[in-house]
């Protein structure tokens, strides 16, 4: 065993585990983070960085009045009230605080109205009223160079490359862990290690929904997702929570990659169902999106013409020109030079299907969508021309699905201090959970772009606050800064 007794020990160094190691850090504790990958960042380092949140300078300077009140009120309804509401409360009204935390720490988000989730500023995150999406300079790139700096300023040790085997238990409470076979002892243990989106085992066992992807279905999510966290829980019987939720992304078959590689399907589109209908707007949040496309009679395809495929830009892997007409030689991307003939192929109705297309053309050309309201969805997105009309043959359709894993939602039961419960919903002594691994507040639905990362943040700052103070009193820990 090392001799040295550390105060914290952090497991994972994306964005839970950094937030949770420099609030730690700040509070005076000696900290250690073992990350078992070759460089900091997780998941966090892999996104956009968007940070949704409520009652910020961000929204202050823009004119907009919000509150964490009417953030919890609209997590909680969007996720039908099947969340614990005192957990999802803290972290609505902590993740406003947290995110001045990270602005003060050197994140830069200016106080202007963004179009997109890589546009810093203030943009729509999900089907908020008022919008909550905070996108910082640099992405998921920036916001994890500014933590590490804190890092190192504050004397916070890490160690890579080295994966934790275990806790060390002793008389029900947690007093350390066990890496490349040493134990390391220390008062309170934070697991940051993210999900466990990148083992299949327990993806087919904790979200068996992804696997509706089949031959589909890929991964975004960072390679130390391997769901360590459920390992660490089974040794103090801890409650799991979130069980069969995550995060998956609507995506067409074909595609591999998320779209900051794979690219954009063309604006001038539209999806269908079996029954030829057509049955969103195709620029929907994916907070509500996935739900929509998973429940189409017959499954759903995409739909564009022969403009729309030209006028894809070149540089990306899966949506471009090239692409789509090698699938559609190849026989898996359907192609018709008529939409009756297409419809024929796609098998629903003729009937349907060309009328519906007709629609689309009469509104959405125009500038209009009566029947989905895709204008206005199009509009928060900074796009102001309107699409071209799907009228040139040939004519294209892809299966449309939810593929594309991004995290998930089954980990170790916390409470608002962010304290792991066991089986019988008391706290485990010494034990704390952020991110993907401490479950609770990832639900039922997404709630929008940026979701993720102010959990991982603002709960792992609030784990750090606990974990140093665990050693000196039992009970609640407050987390206000």
């Amino acid at each position: 065993m090392s001799e040295e007794i550390w105060d914290v020990v952090v497991i994972g160094g994306g964005g839970a585990g950094l937030a949770a190691a420099v609030a730690a850090a700040e509070n005076g504790a000696s900290v250690l983070l073992f990350e078992s990958e070759g460089e900091l960042g997780g998941s966090t380092q892999l996104s956009a960085g968007l940070f949704t949140a409520a009652g910020t300078s961000v929204q202050r300077g823009l004119g907009i009045e919000d509150s964490a009140e009417k953030f919890f009120q609209h997590y909680m309804d969007l996720n039908h009230w099947r969340l614990e509401p005192g957990l999802v409360r803290t972290f609505c009204e902590q993740a406003g605080p947290t995110l001045e935390w990270l602005i003060g720490l050197g994140v830069e988000i200016p106080a202007t109205v963004s179009g997109n989730a890589h546009q810093p500023g203030l943009c729509q995150a999900g089907v908020e009223d008022v919008w909550r999406g905070h996108v910082p300079k640099d992405q998921g790139y920036g916001l994890v160079q500014v933590l590490d700096r804190a890092r190192r300023t504050l004397g916070v040790e890490v160690v890579l490359r080295t994966r934790v085997e275990s806790l060390v238990v002793h008389e029900g409470a947690v007093t350390g862990v066990v890496a490349d076979g040493i134990e390391v002892g220390s008062r309170a243990v934070v697991v940051a290690s993210g999900g466990f989106a990148q083992n299949a085992e327990l993806v087919a066992r904790h979200y068996p929904d992804a696997l509706a992807g089949g031959d589909s279905l890929f991964v975004v999510a960072a390679p130390g997702s391997r769901g360590d966290h459920l390992a660490f829980g089974e040794q103090v019987d801890a409650s799991l929570a979130g069980d069969g939720w995550g995060l998956m992304l609507p995506t067409v078959y074909f595609q591999r990659y998320h779209h900051w590689q794979s690219g954009f399907p063309p604006k001038s589109r539209i999806h269908v169902n079996g029954h030829g209908r057509r049955f969103m707007d195709e620029d929907a949040s994916y907070a509500v999106s996935t739900g929509i496309i998973a429940a189409q009679p017959g499954g759903a395809w995409m739909v564009f013409d022969e403009q729309a495929r030209t006028s894809l830009p070149e540089g990306y892997v899966d949506w471009n020109a090239a692409r789509v007409a090698d699938e559609a030689d190849a026989g898996r991307t359907l192609r018709a030079q008529t939409l009756r003939e297409l419809a024929g192929l796609m098998g629903v109705p003729a009937d349907a299907f060309e009328a519906n297309v007709a629609r689309w053309n009469a509104q959405l050309p125009n500038g209009i969508d009566d029947d989905y309201l895709r204008h206005r969805t199009l509009a928060n997105k900074g796009s102001t021309a309107a699409p071209g009309p799907i009228a040139h043959g040939p004519f294209y359709a892809a299966r449309l699905l939810p593929a594309e894993l991004v995290c998930t939602h089954a980990g170790l039961e916390i409470d608002h201090d962010a304290r792991v419960l066991d089986a019988t919903g008391r706290a485990v002594p010494g034990l704390f959970a952020a991110g993907e691994a401490g479950a609770g507040i990832l639900g039922l639905r997404y709630v929008g772009g940026g979701n993720a990362v102010a959990n991982a943040l603002t709960m792992g700052r609030i784990a750090g606050h606990g974990a140093t103070q665990t050693h000196l009193r039992e009970g609640s820990v407050s987390a206000s800064a």
